[in-house]
């Protein structure tokens, strides 16, 4: 119980990673807010299989790309958990669809660098009024920030590259106070994300390229997040720790 009653945010936490972290974060302790957009459904399972474990768990619907709602997810928070966030892990994310540059209008553009990008620096300026000395923003990159991604994922690897830097420049900003800020980058790992965007055969090649020779699993994911909200992490900082299998070294 290394998280006993902090209290966690996870953005697009209702699957997937997402859900990982939610439930890994609840078993450790902390009492966890499940953010989803528009999936109740998604949500619900996720608050289920927390509280059948014992922990505590609340679902709040907030699109993160939007400030309004972002505000509004923190006040529930705040409402149900009381005033200070322990724990922010920005999740939300995805690539929408794979576009060359060629084909992709500005729109496109937008909408991918708004729920990578955007969402993460909402959710972190929201959070920052409400953070105290030892609490953790985890944010969610990948592999793709560092090598430029596949086919028709450019803008995707180019947000998730900045939130890298963004992890780097507020863990400067908030280390004075106490406040760690650090970064996670998966490589292929076996969730829907890669159900819907990548084919089969490629899949299976990356997994043969990979050292360990296998995907990654949204719990291995979810544990190092656990890792880098807890205390036992409490000298790093600004870092993006890569968790792709040895596929690549940054």
């Amino acid at each position: 119980m290394r998280l006993k009653d902090k209290v966690a945010i996870v953005t697009g936490g209702s699957r997937d990673i997402g859900r990982a972290v939610s439930e890994k974060l609840a078993l450790d302790g902390a009492r966890v807010v499940v953010n989803y957009c528009h999936d109740r459904g998604n949500a619900d399972e996720t608050i289920r299989a927390i509280e059948s474990a014992g922990g505590h768990a609340l679902p709040v619907a907030a699109d993160v790309t939007n400030r309004d709602q972002v505000e509004i997810l923190f006040a529930e928070t705040r409402a149900a958990f009381g005033d200070t966030v322990d724990i922010v892990v920005n999740n939300a994310g995805g690539l929408l669809a794979r576009k060359s540059v060629a084909e992709m209008d500005e729109a496109f553009f937008d909408d991918v660098m708004a729920i990578n990008l955007k969402s993460t620096f909402l959710a972190c300026k929201a959070a920052i009024p409400h953070l105290v000395e030892g609490s953790s923003i985890v944010n969610i990159a990948s592999i793709a920030g560092r090598d430029g991604g596949g086919p028709g994922a450019a803008v995707y690897a180019t947000a998730k590259g900045a939130v890298m830097s963004f992890t780097r420049a507020l863990a400067k900003e908030l280390g004075p106070g106490g406040i760690r800020v650090n970064c996670v980058c998966p490589g292929m790992i076996a969730t829907s994300y890669h159900d819907r965007f990548s084919s089969s055969d490629v899949r299976a090649k990356v997994a043969a390229s990979t050292p360990l020779r296998r995907e990654g699993t949204a719990r291995e994911v979810a544990d190092l997040v656990a890792y880098l909200a807890s205390a036992e992490s409490s000298f790093i900082n600004g870092a993006s720790i890569d968790i792709n299998g040895g596929l690549l070294f940054s």
